[in-house]
């Protein structure tokens, strides 16, 4: 019996570590078939503007550790520059085949160059020209502006590796809060927030 089956049953948060707890659920979500479930590291991520205006986006997870989540962006887009300027971000995580969704609070700091180095020789060619190609958030003007600087790059790197642009790296979201969510009849969810006090979680079950 899953965590999830037996938390749902006796209605009390289980006292587990809440990284290991979601890294659990992600193995789970990506041992589902593909055709009900395309994407398991797929997450809406939002941010805030200087202004307070909020955005949302889906973004890929990386890696999830102890330390906590991993995704990359290019640091000159809208998101990029949300994150540098406010250092706080909030992710959702949503599994529908498994009726399980994960929101997840906290404060973001880009990961070392060592990590962002690592990632981005892992991607494919075409994507990382495109890293270099696209000014992202912004206008394409002229039409055709994109083709052309992909053209560039392809041009410029041809028959060499590809570097990592300076402008594109990777943020670490660290968790004050996750929240587990089951989906239950009648909308009687069962909802599980851990909050992080110093080194130690408080978790708590909180109405639907």
């Amino acid at each position: 019996m899953s965590i999830e089956t037996e938390a749902a049953e006796r209605h009390e948060p289980p006292h587990v570590d809440p990284i290991a707890r979601f890294a659990g659920l992600l193995a789970e979500a990506k041992a589902v078939d593909r055709a009900r479930l395309p994407e398991p590291t797929a997450f809406a991520l939002g941010t805030v503007s200087a202004d307070g205006w909020p955005a949302v986006r889906i973004l890929l997870l990386k890696a999830v550790d102890e330390r906590g989540f991993v995704f990359y962006t290019n640091y000159e887009s809208r998101k990029g520059g949300e994150l540098l300027a406010t250092h706080r971000a909030a992710m959702c995580f949503h599994w529908q085949p498994l009726e399980l969704q994960v929101r997840v609070e906290g404060t973001v700091a880009p990961v070392t160059d060592a990590e962002a180095d690592a990632y981005f020789a892992s991607r494919a060619r075409g994507s990382q020209i495109g890293a270099w190609a696209s000014r992202q958030s912004r206008p394409i003007d002229p039409p055709g502006a994109l083709e052309e600087r992909v053209a560039e790059f392809e041009r410029k790197f041809e028959g060499q590796r590809v570097p990592r642009p300076p402008h594109w790296s990777g943020f670490r979201l660290t968790p004050r809060a996750i929240e587990f969510w089951k989906n239950m009849p009648s909308r009687l969810h069962i909802r599980h927030r851990y909050t992080r006090e110093g080194s130690a979680w408080r978790v708590e079950t909180l109405y639907p």
